[in-house]
């Protein structure tokens, strides 16, 4: 395994609780804008925008836009 894959791999579970943080911070942010939010819908719309998120920084990294960061 080399040094990048190592490093990468210590951060797992800190990238993984962090994504899951700014779900949940989220879903609290729409539950005090929104009290009566239905909160199953609510997830999933949040799930979609980091979704979106996610592939826009995929495209991003696809361009090389991080080949030299």
């Amino acid at each position: 395994m080399d040094a990048t894959t190592k490093g990468v791999e210590a951060l797992k579970n800190e990238i993984r609780h962090e994504v899951r943080g700014i779900f949940k911070m989220n879903m609290k942010f729409e539950d005090w804008s929104v009290p009566e939010t239905d909160d199953r819908k609510a997830a999933g719309l949040i799930l979609i925008e980091m979704q979106n998120a996610l592939d826009k920084l995929k495209d991003e990294f696809q361009a090389g836009e991080y080949d030299n960061y």
